[in-house]
């Protein structure tokens, strides 16, 4: 019950066991491969062109920084949170100025503060900004925050790993230019793919590159004419796309998906605050996950220690500034079910009772009782 990687279903794991065929010589697999990007498509509401890359989210935040940045060019990267942050890294790896922007990272960003400071500063190439920040399980307005951008003349780059497939997103409507996913987070497929949706306009600035792209893995134009050219950049990990696929068929016939983790989130925080354990944020929480203060007297170590060793649950802490001080419990994809969280919650509170913190009943029975009510 960690923020990913989630919970694998049977049908995913099934198909990863079928016999392959050769991914670099077999029509029948560039056709699959094909499809399947235009599933997601579809799915997320784009005309975009998407890919599917061999390798965790993390490439794909870098395949699009690297694509995109030229030594020299001024980014804007909005932070208010940890990932939100680490873009900057990215930036400047390919030599790129990258322009930190910091907000109050116990809320999403706000359009008016964005605002204000475009009106003063808006000569940037392109702008990061994060759809949902795992490690503080915060939801920034990407459909209000990307078209203002775009107003600017600034193209958007967005992380949504987490995001996708959790909370509900319209790739077109936000106006994004490029948009990163990852296989093993809401979608609940095995860990290693990333995919990332390209729009024409961020198509048009990777050829318009007076440098070469300064890396070959990390280059999203490799991808481009492998449908017409019958070749992809290097060979694909085709048992994991098999798994891809199976997990978007299961989302597509998931029609209560988002209602559902949009329930068992609010239960989640509510069920957390009326029992005395305090949230981390204040506002624009995620439906992916949800993150509250390590109590007084104990650390995150010893919580995720005791949840799993005598409760077989895996838990998280957090990352960064946010490491140590904060806990979070997944309820994405195939997590987000009501006896998982119960469980979870059940188990947290026996783990906080044994060190005489104070829980007012078992917050596992209050969470079944604030979805009954809810629903």
């Amino acid at each position: 019950m960690s923020p990913g990687p989630t919970q694998v279903a049977p049908n995913v794991r099934k198909v990863r066991s079928y016999n392959v065929s050769s991914p670099i010589v077999d029509k029948r697999f560039f056709d699959f491969y094909k499809e399947t990007c235009e599933k997601m498509a579809q799915i997320l509401d784009t005309k975009s062109t998407f890919y599917i890359m061999n390798g965790e989210g993390i490439l794909g935040l870098e395949a699009a920084c690297a694509s995109m940045t030229e030594k020299g060019d001024r980014v804007l990267v909005l932070d208010n949170g940890v990932y939100g942050k680490g873009f900057a890294d990215f930036i400047e790896l390919y030599q790129g100025e990258a322009v930190v922007v910091s907000f109050d990272y116990h809320r999403p960003i706000d359009a008016k503060e964005l605002k204000v400071y475009l009106e003063k500063d808006h000569d940037f190439k392109y702008a990061t900004l994060v759809h949902s920040d795992t490690p503080s399980g915060i939801l920034n307005p990407v459909e209000t925050l990307c078209p203002l951008l775009k107003s600017y003349g600034i193209m958007t780059v967005v992380d949504s790993v987490t995001g996708m497939f959790g909370d509900e997103l319209s790739i077109d409507k936000a106006q994004i230019d490029i948009c990163c996913g990852g296989s093993q987070k809401a979608l609940s497929a095995p860990p290693g793919l990333t995919m990332v949706a390209v729009s024409e306009t961020a198509r048009k600035a990777m050829h318009e590159r007076k440098t070469p792209i300064a890396s070959f893995y990390a280059n999203l134009l490799t991808f481009e004419t492998y449908y017409e050219d019958m070749h992809f950049p290097y060979t694909q990990p085709i048992s994991d796309i098999y798994g891809l696929r199976a997990a978007l068929e299961d989302v597509e016939r998931d029609t209560n998906r988002f209602w559902r983790h949009k329930v068992i989130a609010k239960a989640v925080r509510q069920t957390l605050s009326e029992a005395g354990v305090k949230l981390y944020l204040e506002d624009g929480y995620a439906s992916t996950v949800t993150a509250f203060y390590v109590p007084d007297g104990l650390t995150d170590k010893q919580i995720m220690d005791e949840m799993l060793e005598k409760h077989h649950i895996i838990i998280s802490g957090s990352l960064g500034d946010l490491k140590g001080k904060l806990m979070r419990i997944g309820h994405m994809g195939n997590n987000a079910n009501v006896t998982d969280v119960k469980n979870t919650l059940s188990a947290l509170t026996q783990v906080l009772q044994a060190h005489d913190i104070s829980v007012k009943e078992d917050m596992g029975e209050a969470f079944v009782r604030c979805i009954e009510e809810m629903e």
